[in-house]
């Protein structure tokens, strides 16, 4: 049984709250090791919020010859579709060929490697299809009658970085939301750590390993909260998305090649929106300050016009946002060309304390990016009990044959109350966990005041009382997703009601 971090010093001292930092505390604390992770702002406040919505084996990195990272990230595909299939759903993108910009034979090619490069039983293979007579070709400009079909993922990707949070504590890990490491050193082989809490108090923290799961504050971490100098070099990339109301009927997606030989998503988002990303710019400003620029906007506009029949302007935009991924530096030209692969790096001076940092990586491998980051680290964890993520659904994801619409329905037929629309978004929120939120609610009126689209009081409460929530910012636009349909004066409203909670 894993031990609690708050009654010894923890094995590790995680600092991150993305994706990597919570899928490497779930791993580490289902080993049974001792976990702290601090999070300075929210749980996915960056970087881990503001992707693309996708787990994907990455199609575009085969012309880089990144062919281990596709075959790692298509295996993870399947995986994490299997143990998260409440957050995570098979997706068809449907991609118009563009011979100005890849010949047929290579899109061609790159799909059979797509196909075959790792083992598929839960998604389909591609296919070639006429859009000239294909519906799915109705909503486009006649440049092209010859396109693509593939599978892959949509993702929430905030709720599963909670997800795994969640499971981590539910094993023993000490999860600390709104804490920041301002400093660290190593003393008698051991890190001693300065933590800065909520309210600005200073708390005193041991570790025995520290690992630095920041995203972009990775060389932040290094460099200024501890004291170290010389590592590898970080490139600091934007990648800028808009949401606008729904472009095309269907539950596919677009993959829409640009003549600078990059590639454009628009994808079905929240029932009534269309997603269309990303942009890749260099990023030199304060990471928490990622705001999408104009000509980013534009760029993504003009995209769509030119692949769309219903044009828009940037006045369609319902929102926008941009999130900053720390790369590791590889010398490529142009930001596009960087490699989206993972670098770990061990720092271990004899006698002194190990230090984990990870630089890179994406939403699709961080299950992986953990499993190899524990590896590096067995030297220093004698006894380290095996890897067990691959198999071990994310909580809610026990659903009865990953059916995530059977169980939908289910719940609409055990709380009719709930209308079949909010039945159907606690499904694939939450799955299974569905039953604690509304564990003693029978009626309507027991779900509480509605702040609006939806959102009521005890799925606020349930949101801060067990996935640390604490502002309405934190439940409209991570937690929920209903930013997009609540009133303006949700968000004051929700901040109200959680001083009360």
């Amino acid at each position: 049984m894993a031990r609690d971090a708050t009654q010894d010093m923890p094995d590790l001292l995680v600092v991150g709250g993305g994706v990597n930092g919570a899928g490497l505390a779930r791993d580490a604390a289902g080993r049974g090791l001792a976990v702290l992770l601090v999070e300075q702002d929210d749980l996915a406040a960056h970087t881990s919020s503001s992707s693309t919505k996708l787990i994907h084996g990455g199609l575009r990195y085969l012309e880089h010859c990144e062919f281990r990272l596709v075959r790692e990230a298509l295996l993870e595909r399947e995986r994490l579709l299997a143990i998260a299939p409440h957050v995570i759903a098979p997706l068809r993108f449907v991609l118009p060929h563009d011979v100005r910009v890849r010949p047929a034979w290579l899109v061609r090619t790159g799909l059979f490697l797509y196909d075959h490069l790792a083992s598929r039983k839960r998604l389909p293979a591609s296919t070639r299809i006429d859009l000239s007579r294909d519906p799915r070709g109705a909503p486009l400009n006649p440049l092209t009658r010859v396109g693509f079909e593939y599978s892959d993922c949509s993702a929430d990707d905030a709720r599963l970085v909670v997800l795994n949070a969640l499971d981590a504590r539910e094993r023993g890990a000490d999860i600390r939301v709104g804490v920041r490491l301002e400093s660290a050193r190593r003393e008698g082989g051991v890190w001693a750590a300065t933590l800065r809490g909520p309210s600005g108090e200073t708390q005193a923290a041991r570790a025995r390993i520290l690992v630095n799961a920041a995203g972009p504050w990775v060389s932040d971490v290094l460099d200024r909260r501890l004291g170290l100098g010389g590592f590898k070099r970080v490139r600091l990339v934007r990648g800028g998305h808009i949401v606008t109301p729904r472009l095309y009927e269907g539950a596919h997606a677009y993959v829409l090649q640009n003549p600078d030989r990059r590639v454009v998503f628009a994808i079905p988002y929240q029932d009534d929106f269309t997603l269309v990303g990303t942009t890749e710019v260099p990023h030199d400003a304060p990471c928490a300050c990622a705001r999408v620029s104009a000509d980013e906007v534009e760029y993504l506009v003009a995209t769509i016009n030119r692949w769309f029949r219903k044009g828009i302007s940037a006045e369609h935009v319902a929102w926008s946002f941009s999130g900053v991924r720390a790369l590791f530096d590889d010398g490529a030209v142009d930001a596009s060309a960087v490699t989206r692969d993972y670098v770990l790096d061990l720092d271990a001076p004899p006698g002194g304390a190990p230090l984990l940092s990870a630089f890179g990586g994406k939403l699709t491998t961080y299950r992986r990016l953990a499993e190899h980051a524990l590896q590096k680290l067995s030297p220093f964890l004698p006894g380290l009990k095996p890897a067990w993520t691959a198999q071990a659904a994310l909580p809610g994801g026990d659903l009865p044959c990953g059916d995530v619409a059977a169980y939908a329905r289910r719940l609409f037929a055990e709380k009719p109350f709930l209308g079949e629309a909010r039945a159907s978004r606690f499904a694939r929120s939450y799955g299974t966990r569905a039953e604690r939120l509304l564990a003693g609610i029978t009626s309507e009126a027991g779900l509480g005041r509605d702040f609006g689209a939806g959102l009521t009081e005890a799925e606020t409460t349930y949101l801060a009382r067990v996935e640390w929530a604490r502002s309405g910012e934190d439940v409209l636009w991570r937690r929920s997703k209903l930013g997009l349909r609540a009133p303006a004066c949700a968000k004051a409203r929700i901040d109200a009601f959680l001083k009360t909670i």
